[in-house]
């Protein structure tokens, strides 16, 4: 009779610990617990993989961590145990200095997502643009380029000349890069 009441003991003691572990290790999260995702972004990536043969001059690659438009572009022939390679002179798109990369032709090279969109020239007050958007939404923080599109800029925001402003935007940077005059 003694090893009979033994046996229940057990098996309720393997129970409650077999609950225990199953309510420790498989919780639902509560609604109340404080999570914090991340956020405040898209989601898009600021560049995409591509195949460097599949890349063309006059398109744009990241060299050197700079987002470059391909102004000359050659490829050797394979070695005896190699692969092809191919030679890219890149300009960046905001600085226009000159990058250099050789890469096998097999390799991936990134990619920049580069963006263009015009917005209507409002003002410029100390050195930076007030542009509106086609969204009606305006913005203030891109500055008048030191260039030649930027004397453009302020000689028909001077004349009082209704015109349009490109901006290129790529790698969380922009710059204005084009003018053209607003046709009513």
């Amino acid at each position: 009779m003694h090893i009979a009441a033994a046996v229940p003991v057990r098996t309720y003691c393997i129970n409650v610990l077999f609950t225990s572990f199953l309510s420790l290790h498989f919780q639902r999260p509560s609604p109340s617990m404080d999570e914090d995702f991340g956020g405040g972004s898209s989601g898009a990536s600021q560049t995409y993989p591509q195949q460097c043969s599949a890349l063309r001059k006059n398109g744009f690659v990241m060299i050197k961590g700079r987002p470059c438009k391909i102004v000359e572009m050659s490829t050797s022939k394979t070695g005896k145990h190699g692969h092809a390679k191919v030679h890219m002179v890149g300009l960046d798109i905001f600085t226009s200095r000159k990058y250099e990369d050789i890469c096998p032709s097999t390799h991936n090279m990134n990619v920049p997502n580069v963006t263009r969109t015009d917005f209507q020239c409002l003002d410029i007050e100390d050195g930076f643009l007030s542009l509106m958007g086609d969204d009606g939404e305006v913005r203030e923080d891109i500055k008048v380029p030191d260039s030649d599109v930027g004397k453009e800029i302020t000689q028909k925001h001077s004349a009082g000349e209704t015109f349009v402003v490109t901006i290129l935007a790529a790698m969380n940077e922009e710059l204005a890069v084009g003018v053209k005059q607003v046709t009513h």
